[in-house]
């Protein structure tokens, strides 16, 4: 069947080591923005990051396997968030949640929520701010702020880091990224559009155009979102089951 995999699993050739994935079964393997600030001790209390080269930047999967991943904006209303996590879970799919560092300050259980529902957790800067707009010190900033506040609620900095209001990291993202402590960042080759709110048909529909290790784009806090994830996941196994 199709997999429903974890971007921790999408290897592709020479990629860095995988740092820690959180509890995946398959760690082998949207847009609102909120500039607002939040308390800073507990990011304060997270150790710091080891310095590296830049990160590699992940776009989609080339080892060869029957899967795809799905990755979240993580960002909106709590009680729409846990039910799309919760659905995803209960049809069988460990996805990625790149959260945003202002929704994890707003709703200090919503990493906790991720990693119960076996979902992975990844850093998605802590504002969601136009990354190509800022400047060097302030998308430092946007990255390891999240970073320390995903470590602060979690032990770890997530798996992957990716980039706010672009589907591509810059190069100097990616050396920031990599002096964060990220091997890798996580862009994608296919964007859902669900947070254009488009309704679940064109969502759907845009789901159906990937192939075997693309990585999706998509978004909590999209009723639209939610009402797509049961046809989403049927038609990827019906897919599958033909191969």
């Amino acid at each position: 069947m199709l997999g429903l995999a974890a971007c921790a699993g999408l290897e592709p050739p020479a990629a860095p080591s995988p740092l820690p994935a959180g509890p995946s079964p398959l760690a082998s393997p949207a847009p609102s923005s909120a500039p607002g600030d939040a308390p800073a001790s507990p990011e304060a209390a997270a150790p710091p990051a080891t310095p590296q080269g830049p990160a590699a930047e992940l776009v989609r999967a080339h080892s060869g396997r029957p899967e795809v991943a799905l990755t979240f904006h993580g960002a909106g209303t709590r009680a729409l968030d846990r039910k799309v996590l919760e659905a995803l879970a209960h049809g069988g799919a460990q996805v990625t949640v790149l959260a945003v560092g202002t929704w994890l300050a707003q709703y200090p259980d919503a990493a906790k929520m991720v990693l119960d529902l076996g979902h992975e957790l990844g850093n998605h800067t802590w504002s969601h701010r136009t990354m190509s707009r800022l400047s060097v010190a302030d998308q430092r900033t946007e990255i390891e702020r999240c970073r320390d506040r995903i470590a602060a609620l979690t032990g770890g900095p997530g798996a992957f880091f990716r980039q706010s209001a672009a589907q591509h990291a810059t190069a100097e993202q990616l050396r920031l990224a990599g002096a964060a402590g990220y091997p890798r960042v996580l862009s994608y080759d296919l964007d859902s559009l669900d947070w254009t709110d488009p309704g679940p048909a064109t969502v759907c529909a845009q789901l159906r155009t990937a192939t075997a290790g693309s990585v999706v784009s998509m978004h909590l806090g999209h009723q639209g979102t939610l009402a797509a994830i049961p046809q989403i996941l049927a038609d990827l196994d019906s897919r599958a089951c033909a191969r």
